[in-house]
């Protein structure tokens, strides 16, 4: 399924795990098989309007697929220059067959350096990174809420626990909707994607 997908946007993501640099605050990076996000987008639909950023976005897979399947504005977030590069190469194919007109923003940065923008409603989290950074990332969500109030939503694949705790003991998403992979979840539990919403009205 995996490559029938990228040959379908013409993007090439796969042999997909690359090993983070040397920290042990960041994870190394593995795409979410395509199997597995239409399983929660079965579930989860997003709007034109909405804006989507993926944390740790390695080759773009979840940006192009979200952009194909919604129209939505996608924004992806890589540290690693290499797979910044082969994103940019995914964007450039990509578009030459694209019908969806929204935009596309690349970004090669730490996660929390990244400002999140106003428009920003949307965020996908597959274990990028150390709750440490994590924290400092939805505290820059939070700031940019502040700053500009609408409803926020936080997607987690394979949830780790310290995500779980820091987001429903000191925040003030709540837990919104769990989304089970059929099969896989009942061999592993963290099969599952959990979705927390901010909601300003």
């Amino acid at each position: 399924m995996n490559k029938d997908y990228d040959n379908l946007l013409y993007i090439k993501t796969t042999n997909t795990i690359v090993r983070a640099e040397n920290s042990p605050h960041y994870h190394h990076y593995e795409a979410t098989p395509y199997s597995i996000l239409y399983t929660l987008f079965e579930e989860y639909k997003l709007q034109r309007t909405d804006s989507f950023v993926d944390f740790g976005s390695g080759k773009g897979r979840l940006l192009f697929y979200v952009h194909n399947l919604f129209g939505a504005s996608v924004t992806g977030v890589e540290m690693n220059e290499y797979l910044h590069k082969k994103t940019k190469k995914n964007k450039k194919r990509y578009l030459k067959q694209a019908k969806q007109k929204a935009e596309i923003q690349l970004e090669c940065c730490l996660a929390e350096e990244y400002l999140v923008k106003a428009t920003n409603n949307v965020f996908y989290f597959f274990n990028p990174f150390s709750v440490q950074i994590f924290m400092k990332v939805i505290n820059n969500i939070l700031d940019s809420v502040e700053q500009h109030p609408r409803n926020v939503d936080l997607i987690l694949y394979y949830p780790t626990a310290v995500y779980i705790h820091y987001l429903e003991r000191n925040t003030s998403f709540k837990r919104w909707k769990e989304v089970k992979v059929p099969g896989l979840y009942k061999i592993n539990e963290n099969e599952r994607f959990l979705i927390y919403r901010l909601a300003m009205n």
